[in-house]
């Protein structure tokens, strides 16, 4: 009975969130620091390498109610510009997310640019301004909603309407964000650096995000602010600290952790890397993380285990999340690996 409960509660939170300025909230990752361009457009391009390509598969809540499924993909490509150290990433996000038992689904294809100013010539020390925008379409299957409009007074009965006024099963919107952040290196040691940035999504307010078409409701804007550190322990292991906090309307989300790091083989260029860590989203989730770096791919895994309110109904059961990454140098003549500076993390 409880778990039926919840999956009634969830479903109708899905079309309320939808439709609901006061209580929106974005889709995010445990593995947030694989999906740079949804933390800040202005992480952009901050990775060793002329390229990165890569790709998040969350599924959440299978224990309770339909499972949540979110995909998101992203590409950059760094480039220098004039003679003074300074890159330009090019790049773009795709999201999709299909949530709950009316299956809201939503499409994001978002393009973005990223400027790296250099702010030293002894060090890689750079400011970058990052935009990204573009389109989001949302639908919902309305034949899979039901409502207490149904109830006959002895059971359910799909003959009988459902007493909900909206019209249309999809609508879109445009969208956009801006960020800045700062990346520099620490002390005299290439590898040792860290970044600290900040971003202000949905500046635009979109109108009408709404499947009832109500001007009233809007895009409840987002500040995200991130930082990473990564700092050597010895001549073979390291450690990285992520950590953002997200402020949207009434919602507040922190999740930060650390990733210790071992390198398998060379200690200059090693080719092979193994990452294990755990991250802590406050008041939700406990996040173990396991990574494994064969360069130039990558992939990782983690589990949400859940320590919300919901862990009772849910068994502590949360989200599965699996990555790959594809990152690397190309071999052309203005590559950022035979760069003196470059922004790197």
């Amino acid at each position: 009975m409880k778990k039926d409960l919840l999956k009634s509660i969830l479903s109708l939170l899905v079309l309320f969130i939808a439709d609901n300025k006061a209580v929106a909230q974005d889709i995010h990752f445990s593995q947030f620091f694989e999906a740079p361009l949804l933390r800040n457009p202005a992480l952009a391009g901050i990775f060793s390498g002329d390229v990165r390509l890569q790709a998040v598969y969350r599924t959440q809540w299978n224990s309770v109610t339909v499972p949540y499924q979110t995909g998101s993909f992203n590409g950059e490509y760094k480039l220098p510009v004039g003679k003074n150290n300074d890159f330009l990433t090019l790049g773009g996000q795709v999201l999709y997310d299909k949530a709950g038992s009316a299956a809201l689904s939503t499409t994001h294809l978002l393009p973005s640019l990223n400027y790296h100013k250099s702010l030293s010539g002894d060090k890689n020390s750079y400011l970058s301004l990052g935009f990204m925008g573009g389109w989001v379409q949302r639908s919902i299957d309305r034949s899979k909603i039901t409502t207490n409009s149904q109830y006959d007074g002895s059971g359910y009965n799909p003959g009988l309407a459902d007493g909900e006024t909206f019209t249309k099963t999809n609508y879109g919107y445009f969208d956009g964000s801006v960020g800045m952040s700062f990346n520099s290196q620490i002390g005299q040691k290439e590898n040792n650096n860290f970044f600290i940035g900040a971003a202000y999504h949905h500046f635009n307010k979109a109108k009408k995000v709404s499947f009832y078409g109500n001007p009233d409701f809007e895009m409840v804007p987002k500040i995200v602010t991130s930082l990473g550190i990564t700092m050597g322990l010895t001549d073979y292991s390291y450690f990285t600290l992520h950590a953002d906090y997200s402020k949207q309307g009434s919602f507040t989300e922190t999740i930060a952790g650390v990733l210790y790091s071992w390198k398998l083989d060379e200690i200059d260029n090693p080719k092979y890397i193994l990452h294990a860590g755990t991250l802590l989203r406050w008041k939700d989730a406990l996040v173990p993380v396991a990574k494994l770096e064969f360069r130039p791919l990558s992939v990782s895994v983690s589990y949400d285990a859940n320590i919300s309110q919901l862990k009772s109904a849910s068994n502590g059961r949360g989200g599965f999340e699996a990555s790959i990454t594809y990152q690397k140098y190309l071999d052309r003549d203005n590559s950022s690996k035979n760069a003196v500076r470059c922004p790197r993390f």
